[in-house]
This record gives structure tokens, C-alpha cells and sequence, in this order.
């Protein structure tokens, strides 16, 4: 995300973790310790059957081995369809629910299957905010009461909570007369400015995003857009921001993980896969984008799917874009192609890549992030 202002509240004249002015990198991108690694994550969730006694029959392959590192600072955007197990995932990462197969670090403690105890101050460092502003405030509770709870979870108390409560609303751009609200009196952007304080009221490192903008306009959607990021820059929190829409993913986002059927398809730094992507269906989700110059959507060439999406329970053994890809072949339908790493860390699992060039090719590697249930063989390059 991009630098903010200096913040009117504390008056600090840089932002903490602010980007390279040349690169837009931020310092702990892709180098020194990662703030959380997730490798190899599987999420199935079982299919039961039977009267008397329940049996397992079948798994719903919601998230099937996926792996990826987030750094300080960093936000990762995460897209695909709706169904590719975005919002599992991530639901994965905080432990509203578990997983199935794999591991979670985050700071280098395991917390894949963490008691809760463990858990504990580690839950206080990565808090969530959810797609429905709506419903994921309580509507019987004013906003005092709704803010009250994690600060009482901090150790506050008295005034300390109250005048806490009122910087927080402040800082997410709203007023102290709010408190005294219930959420039913407030417009969905201001509800989703609430969840954003809740989330903060625990000072956290890592906040989970499940499509926080996808239920309100558009104009409101770049105010909460530009408050996360400020907040990044004033308190160096990382993101994973889950998002359909891919032109906003883009503004937001240091590197992108496009997913489709539990499987991650590509993921690269975020200008990058706008400009160069390698899988084609990073290609058919760009080419999905309105452009605002009705001349310009006019002339552009689009890249229409066809086909259904293959079932979850029954996934195919190839690469599961196979059936609806037009650059498939036989080894797309018999092997599961590798996360390929090529220049600047761009990966793709594709094996017959666009936009490489031969050079390129020739320089690619395996990535160690590869499905263990992928093949060993290298892209190749076709017309």
C-alpha cells in the first residue's frame, strides 16, 4: 500500500514502514523473518452419511496445500472466484476454524494446532475484520459496549477504556458522540470503520480482511481503502486482503495470490501480475475488469471462461483450470503442474505459461511452495 500523510493525532512527520520512494517496496518485503508462514495448508471439510451412525463419504477440498509467507509490514491481496476458498483460508490463518493438514507459524511459534493457551496472547496480534459490517457487530450492544470488550482483554480499566474508546473512533474518522450508538444507526461504511476500530483496539500486527469493501459504494469504498491505509503506515500492521474485485485488490496490495478451487494458480508482486500475467486464468480475471473509457472497454480483446467449475469434492488430477483453459493439453489433465518461480519472485503454476520468453524459461525453478502432490516437470512454451 502506499505511503500516507504525516497522522494529525500523533503528529509523526514519516509513517512507520513506509516504502522505498523507487522500488514501493516496504523494508521486511521478502527479506529477514517472515510475520507468519503458511506451509502446506490443507482445509477439507468432511461429507457425512448414514441414519443411525455418521460416516465420512467424501471431503469438500476447500484448501488444498497451500503456502505462502507474509512480511512486516507487508499486505498480501488474495482473488479468484467465488468458492476458490479465499475466505476459508484466512479463516484458517486466525483459527476460527482448523485446519486439516499443513502448518501455521506466525512469528516462528506453530499455532496449526495451538491449545488455547498458547493461543491466547497470540490472538491479541492478529484480529479480523468481516465482509458484513452488519452483521458481525452486535446489535444490542452501543459502540462503548462493543469497543469495551477488547480493551477490558488489554488490561485497561475505568478511564483508561473510555478515553482509549474515543481515540480509537477518532483514528478510523469518527466522533465521540458516537459511542453512546447502536450499529442498526450507522451507514454501512461507518459500521466497517467500527469493526476496523475493534480490530485495532488490540493492537495487533496482522489483520485479516474478508472482502472488507465489497458491501458498500464505491466512493465509500476508497475512504475505507485510504483509512487502511494510513493505519498501515502509522502502525506498520500487515494485511491479507481477500477481495473479488481486482481493481481494488491492486491499490491495496505488495503481492497478490490469485487462487482457484482450494489451489493458489499464481501469485507475484501486485503491478506485476497486472502487467505480465503468467496463468491464464489471472489473464480471464483481468480481462473482467470494467475500464471506466467506454472506446478503450470497446477495442480491448477479453478472455471469456467457459465451462462449469469442476466439483470440490471431486477435484481433477491435473491442474484443475484444465477443463476450461484453451491452452490445455494432455499434460495439463494427467499432472498437477508446480508453482514455478521465475524473475522477481513471480510464481505460477501453469504448464504452458504466457508472456515468458525463452530466456525467461531458462532461468525458472522449481519454487519450494509447490504442492507436494505436483509434478516435477518444467513449463514449457507453446504459441
Amino acid at each position: 500500500m502506499t505511503s500516507g500523510a504525516s497522522d494529525p493525532l500523533t503528529g509523526a512527520s514519516e509513517p512507520v514502514n513506509a516504502p522505498d520512494p523507487v522500488s514501493g517496496r516496504r523494508p521486511g518485503n521478502g527479506s529477514g523473518p517472515a510475520l507468519m508462514t503458511v506451509d502446506h495448508l490443507k482445509v477439507l471439510f468432511p461429507i457425512k452419511s448414514g441414519l443411525i451412525i455418521d460416516r465420512t463419504v467424501a471431503h469438500v477440498h476447500a484448501v488444498d496445500d497451500v503456502s505462502f509467507t507474509i512480511g512486516e509490514g507487508e499486505t498480501l491481496g488474495v482473488v479468484g472466484e467465488s468458492g476458490c476458498g479465499k475466505t476459508t483460508l484466512i479463516r484458517a490463518l486466525v483459527r476460527l476454524i482448523n485446519s486439516t493438514g499443513g502448518s501455521i507459524k506466525f512469528r516462528e511459534t506453530d499455532i496449526t494446532k495451538a491449545s488455547r493457551r498458547t493461543m491466547q496472547p497470540i490472538r491479541r496480534e492478529m484480529q479480523m475484520v468481516f465482509q458484513d459490517p452488519q452483521a458481525s457487530l452486535n446489535p444490542r450492544k452501543r459502540i462503548r459496549q462493543i469497543l469495551e470488550t477488547p480493551l477490558k482483554l488489554r488490561g485497561l480499566s475505568g478511564a483508561e477504556i473510555e478515553a482509549e474508546s474515543r481515540r480509537l473512533l477518532e483514528r478510523v474518522g469518527m466522533r465521540a458522540e458516537h459511542m453512546g450508538r447502536y450499529p442498526h444507526e450507522f451507514s454501512g461504511g461507518q459500521r466497517q470503520r467500527i469493526g476496523i476500530a475493534r480490530a485495532l483496539a488490540m493492537n495487533p500486527k496482522l489483520i485479516l480482511l474478508d472482502e472488507p469493501v465489497s458491501a458498500l459504494d464505491v466512493s465509500i469504498q476508497a475512504q475505507v481503502i485510504n483509512l487502511l491505509d494510513e493505519l498501515q503506515d502509522e502502525l506498520g500492521l500487515s494485511y491479507v486482503f481477500v477481495a473479488h474485485d481486482l481493481s481494488v485488490v491492486r491499490h491495496v496490495s505488495d503481492r497478490i495470490a490469485v487462487m482457484y478451487l482450494g489451489k493458489v494458480m499464481e501469485l507475484s508482486p501486485a503491478e506485476e501480475l497486472y502487467t505480465k500475467p503468467i496463468h491464464p486464468y489471472t489473464s480471464a480475471l483481468l480481462s473482467a475488469i470494467p475500464i471506466p473509457d467506454p472506446e478503450e472497454n470497446r477495442r480491448r480483446e477479453r478472455t471469456v471462461i467457459t465451462g462449469e467449475v469442476p466439483s470440490p469434492i471431486d477435484p481433477p488430477k491435473g491442474c484443475r483450470f484444465a477443463s476450461r483453459c484453451a491452452r490445455a493439453s494432455d499434460i495439463c489433465r494427467q499432472v498437477e503442474p508446480q508453482l514455478t518461480e521465475y524473475a522477481d519472485g513471480h510464481l505460477a503454476a501453469c504448464h504452458h505459461p504466457q508472456h515468458i520468453s525463452a530466456g525467461e524459461l531458462a532461468g525458472a525453478k522449481r519454487s519450494p511452495l509447490s504442492p507436494v502432490s505436483s509434478g516435477e516437470q518444467m513449463p514449457t512454451l507453446t504459441s
